[in-house]
């Protein structure tokens, strides 16, 4: 593992919310605003560049936990600017306060967990389960 990063050292992302990105079962179509779903790929990703930037040729980021609550709609057309923050560091375990907003209006928060792993290692756990 490379470098850590430090408490409050922060990553961003941007998204633009498009129609393929609402929220949509196998039902049809909920509602006209961002999916569940899209939001957590987002706000993972976003937690994910601080990753890019510790994990050797060698390494590999597994998530670990992914808490959301949503605060306001994300309509399509609207950027969505995600703000990920290191709330701590321990072993190989990195947590991340994520805020998403739409311009100054909150729109989620929530946190991410990702451990940093060797490939090898990841890769004897998942064989070990397979059936």
């Amino acid at each position: 593992m490379k470098g850590t990063f430090q408490i409050g050292d922060v990553r961003t992302h941007h998204f633009k919310v498009t129609k393929d990105h609402l929220a949509t079962f196998e039902s049809g179509p909920v509602h006209p605003v961002c999916s569940t779903f899209i939001l957590a790929r987002e706000m993972e990703w976003s937690s994910r560049l601080f990753l890019l930037d510790m994990c050797e040729a060698d390494e590999e980021g597994v998530g670990t936990m992914l808490q959301i609550e949503h605060k306001s709609p994300a309509f399509v057309g609207e950027e969505l600017n995600l703000e990920a923050r290191v709330m701590s560091f321990a072993k190989n375990e990195l947590i991340c306060g994520i805020e998403v907003k739409v311009g100054e209006r909150l729109v989620a928060t929530g946190k991410t967990g990702q451990k940093i792993m060797s490939k090898d290692k990841i890769t004897q756990i998942f064989t070990s389960l397979e059936r």
